[in-house]
């Protein structure tokens, strides 16, 4: 992992580059408002060591939001860790962050139409996302998100093949909601995304590219340990 960034930065760009609708400090604190966008936008977080009682105040402020107590735990959280499975929560969702340089993802130099960046989502790439699970708050997600960012729609053999959305914070591109087509996930599509996305990286100034995926999706993880990228975090939820 040697000149990759920390894991507390790559954190910081995940809320960059895929943005709660609002962030709250309370205390020791962080709150995200999500409107629906999943729990990575909804989760409160903290880097300190918190009291009962402050764990009382976050689950009363999520529950004003309109939304489930639920909590983000990573390194350094071990005894909150231990606390909230103690009330109840149980872990969901345990995530791996990789992390690669950008120019050594950039080498698989995909053809310009293996992954076309766009402006806008466009309809074909929603309804990959829709075939994954990524609703409508989720692409809201990818709309509020501030700063360089394309939306990635790729092609086989002249045939829409699948969806990612690519944003930078600082020197740190990050892709989220990659979706390939089901019936054609055997074709290296998933390698020729992450291409694309390096060299928008690249011409974007970005150094690094960064990807997440749960801890039970071995393909996607053979995927990027397979083209040099690095878990340089992991983290996990809890909820009742």
């Amino acid at each position: 992992m040697t000149n990759l960034p920390t894991e507390t930065r790559l954190r910081q760009a995940m809320d960059a580059t895929w943005a709660p609708a609002e962030m709250l400090s309370l205390g020791p604190w962080a709150l995200r408002r999500g409107l629906g966008g999943g729990k990575r936008v909804s989760a409160a977080t903290t880097e300190m060591p918190v009291s009962d009682d402050q764990i009382d105040q976050a689950e009363a402020a999520m529950r004003d939001m309109d939304q489930p107590e639920l909590f983000m735990l990573h390194d350094g959280n071990d005894g909150l860790d231990q606390r909230l499975a103690a009330r109840g929560y149980g872990i969901v969702d345990p995530v791996l962050i990789f992390c690669a340089k950008a120019a050594t993802l950039a080498r698989i130099n995909p053809a310009p139409l293996d992954a076309i960046p766009c402006e806008e989502p466009l309809r074909l790439a929603e309804e990959f996302w829709e075939l994954g699970g990524i609703n409508a708050q989720r692409v809201d997600v990818m709309r509020r998100t501030r700063g360089p960012k394309t939306y990635l729609l790729s092609r086989y053999k002249d045939m829409p093949a699948g969806a990612a959305f690519v944003a930078i914070d600082g020197d740190i591109a990050m892709l989220h909601a990659l979706e390939v087509s089901p019936d054609l996930r055997r074709f290296g599509i998933g390698r020729k995304v992450l291409g694309r996305a390096a060299l928008w990286a690249i011409e974007n100034g970005a150094e690094f590219l960064s990807v997440v995926t749960t801890g039970e999706n071995l393909p996607a993880q053979g995927l990027f340990t397979s083209l040099g990228m690095q878990v340089v975090g992991k983290y996990h939820y809890r909820m009742k």
